[in-house]
């Protein structure tokens, strides 16, 4: 097999213009147009709007390449387009080979007799989306959420992605290009076309893995293969493998298999399967080489006390899941590196993280995402790239489109160890899902519904990856009516009772559902972030521009409304940027505390949203420059194995300690608390041992403070908590009796000792002589990674925090750029 990559420089135009620009493939229009000086920034101020009429134009990718005659000898020569975003039309040497319809499909067109040797030239010719949809509207029209001036309509008719379109957090820019790599392949006599791996976990502990090959042959020769399975080197199977009818499947036990476990419950093992292909003559003509983790990953429903079960369990142990919802994360897709890719999902697993939902108004992840996930021990819940709108499951070739691009994207992902769940659509159940089509209620019938997510798309999945669960929808509930998508007895729930139905936050501890696959809460980023799209004059959050990048229409007035709830509301820009993540992380904080205070009831939290698309006001936790907010910080401490929990009941003037332990053992520690006044004065303290059982929440003690509440006032007292194992500070928290806005706290006077361990790499050391809240840390004009942020101080406590920077600073010198605040300088 050879293959010629037709990937880099290409060159580009607005169809019915004469000038070529180029263009880098992968990539896109808006991309290349930017690298071009022909469009501004689209991140910066409101340049998106701009640039809409990028989607309503029509463009042409054109190169020429070489081919050289013992190319053009192989028996068959296809054009692989792994990525074409959306609509083309491809011509090759002027013959027009095809037309494409569908941005998550692969395209594979025999193009051998097209082909000549020497000098040949390729053509695709992208569509305007936006042309399409407004005649397709005109044959039926599709209704959607949220349609307005942040969301364009009509995406529903496109195989294509719908946050291009404008979502309640990224701009809207409909991309146009090349996406993923593009190439020529050529073969002779066959090549394997498709591998699938079935685990069996037997009760003795060993794995039966079973694995079916098929061919495209070109000849009727017997073709003879070889399989090796192996870890770190050491060969644990061989054996030679002959085609017959153009499949082999073997099957093959593993008596002692080293198994793959989520991050925080095990290693990661992972086996390499390799397979080769040979001709009569014992040339290898194809390989197949994959990385497989041995685990046994399922979701788990039984009926119980509460109604039924939504938890998933690996190896025959059922586990809490910890994580967040991912979304694309570039609004131009291409741009995301390895690079990016392996910092954001190293973050995850920094805030020990166990889950993501890839959420389905994106994309199906490249390879590489999967890769790391199965690496870092991240299990997948992965949507189908349907999203908070209709679709025309009545159309048949809309049908058959889908039901390419499904098997497609579930045989290339299956076979990761990281894929926990196949999930039909985000929120379509959440009363799109109807009686009829209805454009003035945005819905579609169930009917129709079905057809896709009940059928198609379960059908599918049951076929090609029958080791994985499929689920119809997030949320859904699969027990009683269907409509009734908020069911706190089953399922898995989108709780945004606290952003859009504006509850407070001691509401969550009402809120008993099953598993919490959305909920969260909106902060603003850092002002390093803010300065990259405003100019000065934009700084204030109530400014057109600072508006422009907060896409939820409640946003910003919702956000001033819970800090005026929390805290005193800062006069500063900058204060009420960093004051607002803190108030997001308290939110989250407290909804995740509770659920897991909870299991086994709840088994699972995925907050929204992990990450951005651009920079903006959003839910996520990390923004769109990699800049960890306080929510990401709070997310290490409360998705910490072991988490101490505090549960106030003002009413009653008591304080529940709870420990919430997922590890797979009991534990043996000493939880230490204390009762201090404002000015950090202890008043009273204890300590005491702790057994904690594994796996489960461990109420500790009730500790009842009325009488010191009544002498000094719910607005005068702080309370800590630490606990310890091994006579390490595990697990740390904090309450106050009143909410913060109501505490004269005074200025804590904070020391610091720095250490420098190695270029770039400095410890911290922090006092203080006055209690401190949020304690939150940057270095002026650089970039940092702190061990611990927002954290909290008080008298006779010292705090070690380990400082990363890319830069290779003096002691003094970073002493220069340290700066320290905390909640009392919002006052």
């Amino acid at each position: 097999m050879k293959i010629k990559s037709l990937t880099g420089k290409w060159q580009l135009k607005e169809s019915g213009k004469a000038n070529f620009l180029t263009a880098e493939v992968p990539g896109c229009v808006h991309t290349d147009l930017l690298s071009a000086g022909r469009i501004e920034d689209p991140f910066y101020r409101d340049n998106e709007k701009k640039i809409l009429w990028i989607a309503e134009s029509d463009w042409e990718y054109e190169r020429d390449f070489v081919i050289s005659p013992e190319f053009l000898s192989f028996e068959r020569i296809l054009l692989c387009c792994r990525g074409l975003d959306t609509l083309t039309t491809i011509y090759l040497n002027g013959e027009k080979i095809a037309q494409t319809d569908n941005m998550y499909r692969s395209w594979e067109f025999d193009v051998k007799g097209v082909l000549r040797p020497g000098n040949n030239i390729i053509k695709i010719y992208f569509t305007s989306p936006m042309s399409y949809l407004l005649e397709k509207d005109k044959e039926f029209f599709l209704p959607a959420w949220s349609v307005g001036e942040h969301r364009l309509h009509g995406a529903g008719w496109l195989r294509k992605q719908p946050s291009n379109f404008g979502w309640d957090w990224g701009p809207m820019l409909v991309t146009m290009g090349i996406w993923k790599d593009i190439e020529l392949i050529a073969f002779n006599q066959g090549r394997i076309s498709e591998v699938k791996i079935n685990q069996r976990h037997k009760g003795d502990g060993m794995v039966d893995l079973k694995v079916a090959m098929s061919l495209e042959k070109l000849i009727s020769d017997e073709l003879k293969g070889e399989i090796i399975f192996s870890l770190d080197n050491e060969i644990v199977f061989k054996s030679d493998l002959s085609f017959i009818n153009d499949c082999v499947e073997i099957e093959f036990t593993i008596p002692d298999p080293k198994l793959w476990w989520p991050n925080g419950m095990g290693e990661q093992a992972l086996y390499d399967l390799i397979i080769n292909l040979y001709n009569r003559i014992g040339q290898k003509i194809d390989s197949d080489q994959r990385k497989i983790g041995l685990r046994k990953l399922e979701l788990i429903r039984e009926d119980d006390q509460w109604g039924q079960s939504f938890k998933f369990a690996v190896n025959g142990i059922e586990f809490f899941a910890k994580g967040a919802n991912w979304i694309p994360a570039d609004a131009f897709i291409t741009r995301v590196s390895g690079d990016d890719y392996h910092r954001l999902l190293g973050d995850v697993a920094a805030a020990n993280m166990n889950m993501l939902r890839v959420w389905g108004g994106g994309i199906y992840e490249n390879d590489i995402f999967y890769e790391i996930c199965d690496e870092l021990g991240i299990c997948i819940w992965q949507d189908f790239m349907f999203a908070c709108g209709t679709y025309p499951s009545f159309d048949n070739d809309f049908m058959a489109n889908v039901k390419v691009e499904a098997e497609q994207n579930v045989k290339r992902i299956r076979h990761h160890a990281s894929l926990a769940l196949w999930c039909g659509n985000n929120e379509i159940e959440q009363g799109i899902a109807g009686d009829k089509w209805d454009s003035e209620k945005i819905q579609m019938p169930w009917s129709d519904y079905k057809k896709l997510f009940d059928e198609l798309l379960a059908d599918i999945v049951a076929k090609h990856d029958p080791g994985t669960d499929y689920w119809p929808g997030s949320p859904h509930s699969p027990i009683g009516d269907r409509n009734n998508f908020y069911n706190s007895c089953c399922g898995d729930a989108h709780v945004w009772d606290i952003w859009h139905g504006k509850k407070p936050f001691e509401w969550y501890k009402n809120c008993e559902h099953r598993f919490n696959s959305e909920f969260g809460f909106q902060s603003f980023p850092e002002l390093k972030t803010v300065y990259n799209y405003t100019l000065a004059k934009d700084r204030n959050i109530s400014s057109y521009i600072m508006e422009e990048h907060q896409r939820s229409g409640i946003g910003n007035t919702t956000i001033i409304q819970y800090m005026l709830d929390w805290f005193r509301l800062p006069t500063s820009f900058d204060n009420q940027l960093w004051l607002s993540q803190i108030l997001q992380g308290l939110g989250v904080k407290y909804a995740v505390e509770h659920w897991r205070r909870g299991m086994p009831r709840g088994m699972g939290t995925l907050y929204w949203q992990l990450n951005d698309n651009w920079p903006g006001a959003s839910w996520s936790s990390i923004d769109y420059y990699g800049r960890w907010k306080a929510v990401h910080y709070m997310a290490k401490k409360f998705y910490a194995p072991v988490l101490l929990s505090l549960l106030e009941d003002l009413k009653h003037y008591t304080v529940e300690i709870h420990i919430s332990n997922d590890k797979r053992k009991d534990l043996q520690g000493e939880v230490f608390w204390k009762l201090t006044d404002l000015s950090g004065k202890s008043i009273i303290s204890d300590h005491f041992l702790v057994n904690i059982k594994a796996q489960q929440d461990n109420l500790l003690k009730t500790l009842d403070f009325k009488k010191y509440l009544e002498k000094y006032g719910k607005q005068n007292l702080l309370l800590y908590s630490e606990l310890k194992l091994g006579g390490e500070i595990v697990s740390d928290n904090f309450l106050s009796f009143a909410k913060p806005k109501h505490l004269d706290l005074v200025q804590p006077g904070i020391e610091y000792e720095i250490e420098k361990i190695c270029d770039k790499k400095y410890k911290l050391q922090f006092t203080a002589v006055k209690p401190a809240l949020w304690v939150w840390l940057e270095v002026a004009g650089i970039d940092a990674r702190f061990s611990d942020n927002f954290f909290h101080l008080y008298p006779g406590r010292k705090i070690d925090i380990i400082l990363e920077i890319n830069q290779n600073l003096t002691v003094p010198l970073l002493r220069e750029k340290i700066m320290i605040r905390s909640l009392v300088d919002t006052y």
